[in-house]
């Protein structure tokens, strides 16, 4: 396939390394814990804590190269400032400085905390008890500020950074919160707009503003601190070399004077602010004194200089632990910390096998008190959990310190640290169990053990922080009892199923909305990006070869079905209007709706990837017939008649040949092939299907595109990976006048009685039974050139007799088949006629007047209407058929028969066609109706026996075309295709009933675009996904309507929708 069809996104990242190539890494990882990249750093002017004034084992030689800008802010600039003497980088004391002042401003209004009598308050804390309670008192159930403050301040503070915003918020914005009753806010506060600090930063270097004299006192401009001080002269005492940085004491605090401290203290402070890595990483100090420089360079990560742990390469070949390059970008952008090039973190890969073999092998010296061992850098871990559970048994375990005790690394595994998602079940509870302990303990501590809405609310705060609001808001909807709604999915499959128009469904939405206050649907903004995926023209494929005549194209939607049309100047335009699919295109979105019946097929038959090389052979039945008078009286006048055609087909079967084995395995079998939820409308015709010439040209193209799909293959996306499809079509779905109009035979009425074999209609009756399959495609090609054309220069009978019957050039390729559905009406047909012959004992008397046989066939329709509740028909339909076709309508029959034997030739008729019809309607009649598929044979011949003897007054000399079929070919096409109900054209006929509803209730009032939208809502309704989504939310009715009613309904009490089942 070509490299330019496909998006990055959707291309393999075979280079990205195990933990990365999860596409939801970078949001989930991190989002779980809240980066700031300056928390907890203590100021210039604090003291340390206790625990940082022990000696740290894991700090960096001060000895090691290296400047905290390139560590902090990627690369050198021209503000750094080192000097011989070793002073501080000034960008450092800038953001320093910047931090302070931060801290003496309100995150709210931007003044001065100092100036706002009243204690101040955190932004990101939870309330306090006093606040808590006296906005409960006004209604207002938050627990933390930042929820209060977003409600009444419009500002999401979720998001903060230490670095860029003030991390309190003053007595006076407290009092408005408190006032507004944690709703709104009566004052008005104008909330500034918080920038990162920079050269021109307004907080560290305010402008003078020019003030005119109007007896206003000048306002004093702020200290900055990265003014120089003054310089202390030093002590000769000291060694001239010695470098150090300004630490500000008492005894210099008033005049300005700062103490200078160790650049490799300074820089270990911000690394242990950005990383805090120091627990998990070991130090360099570990490696034998003897190595080289260059080589301690090499393993040592340029984040926080220590050795590098689950190590990542950046582009520009620069080495990091996986965790602090990943921290260190979401602090302070994402660029490399030593070249300052752009990097992504989803473009680090894993180095080579040859270095990390070489860092393994690296000793280290175990810091163990009373352990001098030197230990690899791969069996330290091992080393290091032999000291802990010495300790740990003699009870002398000590509070984690920055110390290598009970030092555990982040990677505890041999293998590559996998991603969370992709682990099983029992290693996610494995890795996270001391994670599950802590927040079951805080649960049953702080929220009386609801762990539930613990964990519920930490997802909450991660997805607010990475800047997720709708899934935020969907999640913080479930947690507040509202419901997130139904899946747009769903919403479709109820519209579509139901056959909701437009409006009709923005009236429910609002009035469920409106009267339970929830959103249970979705709009129907939603359901059109729904049901994009669902239509044809969304999925990408190829087809190799490319098809011929055909565009490449593959977002093709609904195209004009006379785009094809080749039209030469003598043409008159076509009077119609068609709509259709560009046929591969909807192959592919049908392949695509089976896409989990596919692979759910290779998972039982434990087929994997390697075994299906030799690709996918799909069969598809084709349908094609006329749905009659489908016309629509719009305004006065007679209404007009409109006939209208649909061409369909329906996905059989899904088969994969094995290397090794002969016979495919089918993988995909239709279960209902008869259904109108699986036959997928194609094209939509307003046309006669007698118009032969318009249903030529209009089906042309259609037939052009399946000719060139038979002689390529498919490429298509399936289960993750490029699978190939070849097609073979089976026109099979057409009743007898629509096989005559595309075979290009004779009207049904003519002297050559079948489609399938040469016989004439006298020679039918003379022999019923022995008959065999002669017609085909090719067959009926040449004779129409021979009727077009006249070699031998014959007359017009001698040349009809040669041809048998075709007058017409056929245009497409049909199956020699029976249809079984008009097969059962066509044979009813002739039952109800025979009937009434018995009633009126035609038998008796010949040539019987028209008022007679009305006579009779309004004694047979009162009879049946009483008996079995059967209304007459105008004309015969399926329904009618089945009803009619039973052993009880004979017995009601027989009532009206008065000779009794007559009778008894009725009822034995009968039976013999009830033991014949299973063979022809099984979709498998070798396994429904194994004993009367052997005796079919044999229960024909008595049946034409029966017809040539007792009702020879009807079937002297002429026979109908559907007795002739199930009599003469029944057993070979049984033979031949194993089935004929799975192959008919009951699935069309159904969609007939679907044409009319949806082009009442779906489709625009216009012509132009009324097929349109009939074939999307169409095409939708024979939808597997919908229909998935349909049958697994049928039954829950009474969990919607107590979604719509919350208030609790008695048991007894029927509450469930009208939801129908499809």
């Amino acid at each position: 396939m070509e490299k330019g069809r496909w998006s990055s996104e959707d291309a393999p990242r075979a280079s990205m390394p195990d933990e990365l190539s999860h596409p939801k890494f970078s949001e989930w990882k991190f989002k779980l814990f809240r980066v700031r990249s300056m928390e907890k750093a203590p100021l210039p002017n604090e003291t340390p804590v206790e625990k940082e004034n022990q000696p740290e084992v894991a700090m960096e030689n001060s000895g090691s190269p290296g400047s905290v800008m390139k560590l902090c802010f990627g690369g050198k600039s021209k503000e750094n400032m080192e000097t011989a003497q070793g002073r501080v980088d000034l960008k450092l004391q800038e953001i320093d400085t910047h931090m302070n002042l931060l801290k003496c401003l309100c995150r709210l209004c931007g003044l001065s905390i100092q100036k706002a009598k009243g204690p101040s308050h955190e932004v990101q804390g939870d309330l306090e008890v006093s606040s808590r309670c006296a906005l409960r008192r006004m209604g207002c159930k938050f627990l933390n500020w930042p929820e209060v403050i977003l409600k009444v301040f419009k500002v999401d503070v979720t998001t903060d950074m230490e670095t860029v915003h003030p991390s309190l918020f003053c007595h006076r914005c407290w009092t408005a919160v408190m006032r507004g009753g944690g709703f709104c806010s009566f004052t008005r506060t104008q909330i500034p707009d918080w920038k990162p600090h920079n050269t021109h930063c307004n907080l560290c270097f305010p402008k003078k503003s020019s003030f005119h004299r109007i007896g206003r006192k000048r306002a004093k401009p702020l200290k900055i601190a990265h003014s120089h001080p003054k310089r202390i002269k030093r002590d000769s005492s000291e060694s001239p070399g010695t470098n150090r940085a300004w630490r500000q004491t008492t005894e210099n605090t008033g005049s300005g004077g700062q103490e200078w401290l160790k650049l490799s203290v300074q820089r270990g402070q911000w690394v242990k602010n950005i990383t805090q890595c120091q627990r998990d990483h070991l130090s360099t100090k570990l490696i034998p004194p003897e190595v080289p420089a260059d080589f301690l360079h090499a393993v040592t990560c340029q984040v926080c200089d220590h050795l590098l742990s689950d190590p990542v390469q950046s582009p520009c070949r620069h080495l990091f632990c996986r965790v602090c390059i990943l921290r260190y970008s979401r602090a302070l952008g994402q660029n490399c910390p030593t070249c300052n090039q752009h990097l992504n973190p989803s473009h680090l890969t894993k180095p080579a096998k040859f270095f990390l073999a070489t860092l393994n092998a690296i000793p280290l010296l175990c810091p163990s008190e009373g352990c001098n061992d030197w230990v690899r850098f791969d069996s330290f871990r091992e080393h290091c959990l032999n000291h802990y559970h010495e300790k740990e048994s003699q009870g002398e375990q000590k509070a984690l310190e920055q110390n290598f005790d009970d030092y555990l690394p982040v990677n505890k595994g041999g293998r590559p640290r996998q991603h969370l998602l992709s682990l099983t079940r029992r290693a996610q509870k494995h890795r996270l169990r001391d994670l599950k302990n802590q927040v079951k303990a805080f649960a049953e501590k702080e929220e009386g053990g609801d762990v539930k809405s613990v964990c519920l609310t930490l997802f909450l705060l991660a997805l607010r922080a990475g800047n997720e609001p709708k899934q935020a808001d969907e999640l913080e909807a479930l947690m507040q009892g509202r419901g997130c709604g139904l899946h747009p999915a769903v919403c479709l499959a109820i519209r579509v199923n139901t056959f909701l128009s437009c409006s009709q469904y923005h009236k429910m939405y609002r009035t469920v909305k409106a009267t339970s206050g929830r959103q249970i649907f979705q709009p129907l903004h939603t359901l059109r990006n729904a049901e994009k995926e669902l239509l044809p023209g969304f999925h990408q494929f190829e087809w190799q070869p490319a098809l011929k005549n055909v565009s490449s194209s593959w977002d093709v939607g609904i195209i004009d079905g006379l785009s094809g049309w080749t039209t030469s100047v003598d043409d008159v335009p076509a009077d119609t209007i068609s709509r259709r699919f560009r046929y591969d295109v909807a192959l592919v979105s049908a392949l695509k709706d089976l896409e989990e019946d596919i692979m759910e097929g290779l998972r039982e038959r434990e087929l994997d990837d390697s075994m299906c090389t030799s690709g996918f052979t799909v069969v598809v039945k084709e349908s094609c017939d006329g749905m009659g008078d489908v016309g629509e009286k719009h305004g006065s006048g007679p209404a007009v008649p409109e006939k209208a055609v649909r061409f369909s087909f329906t996905i059989m079967s899904i088969s994969i040949r094995v290397e090794g084995e002969d016979d495919g395995i089918t993988i995909f079998q239709e279960q209902k092939p008869n259904s109108e939820l699986s036959c997928r409308p194609l094209c939509l015709i307003f046309v006669d299907e007698s118009d032969h010439e318009t249903l030529t040209a209009i089906l042309g193209p259609v037939v052009a595109e399946r000719k060139a799909m038979m002689e390529s293959r498919l490429i298509l996306s399936v289960g993750g990976l490029l699978r190939s499809f070849r097609f073979f079509f089976r026109g099979t779905g057409y009743d007898e006048k629509m096989v005559r109009e595309m075979e290009g035979l004779e009207a049904s009425g003519s002297t050559y009685i079948c489609t399938l074999c040469d016989s004439t209609r006298a020679e039918a009756s003379q022999n019923m039974v022995l008959h065999s399959i002669t017609r085909s495609h090719d067959e009926n090609l040449e004779r129409y050139e021979i009727w077009r054309t006249n070699p031998f220069s014959e007359s017009a009978d001698e040349l009809r007799d040669r041809v048998k019957g075709v007058s017409a050039k056929p245009f497409m390729e049909t199956q020699p088949t029976l249809d079984a559905l008009h097969c059962d009406i066509g044979n009813a047909t002739e039952f109800y006629k025979i009937f009434q012959d018995e009633i009126g004992e035609v038998y008796q008397k010949s040539n019987p007047s028209r008022e007679e046989r009305r006579r009779w066939r309004s004694t047979l329709d009162k009879h049946l209407r009483k008996n079995l509740k059967l209304k007459p028909v105008m004309r015969m339909n399926g329904n009618y058929a089945r009803r009619l076709m039973t052993r009880e309508a004979v017995e009601v029959v027989c009532e009206l028969v008065l000779s009794e034997e007559r009778r008894e030739a009725l009822r034995k008729l009968m039976d013999l066609y009830l033991q014949m019809k299973p063979v022809w309607r099984s979709t498998r009649p070798s396994q429904d109706c194994p004993v009367q598929l052997c005796q079919y044979s044999y229960n024909s011949q008595q049946f034409a026996d029966l017809l040539s003897t007792t009702f020879k007054y009807r079937y002297d000399g002429k026979i109908t075309n559907y007795l002739h079929k199930t009599l003469a070919h029944v057993p070979e096409i049984v033979e031949r295709d194993g089935s004929i109900g799975a192959w008919a054209s009951e699935g069309n006929e159904s969609g007939n009933k679907l044409f009319r509803r949806f082009r009442k209730m779906n489709a625009r009032q216009s012509k132009t675009f009324e097929l349109e939208d009939v074939l999307k809502h169409h095409w939708l309704y024979t939808s597997k996904y919908l229909q998935k989504f349909m049958e697994a939310h049928k039954n829950s009715a009474k969990a919607m309507q107590a979604t719509f009613n919350p208030e609790e309904t008695p048991d007894e009490i029927d509450m469930a929708l009208e939801v129908p089942d499809f």
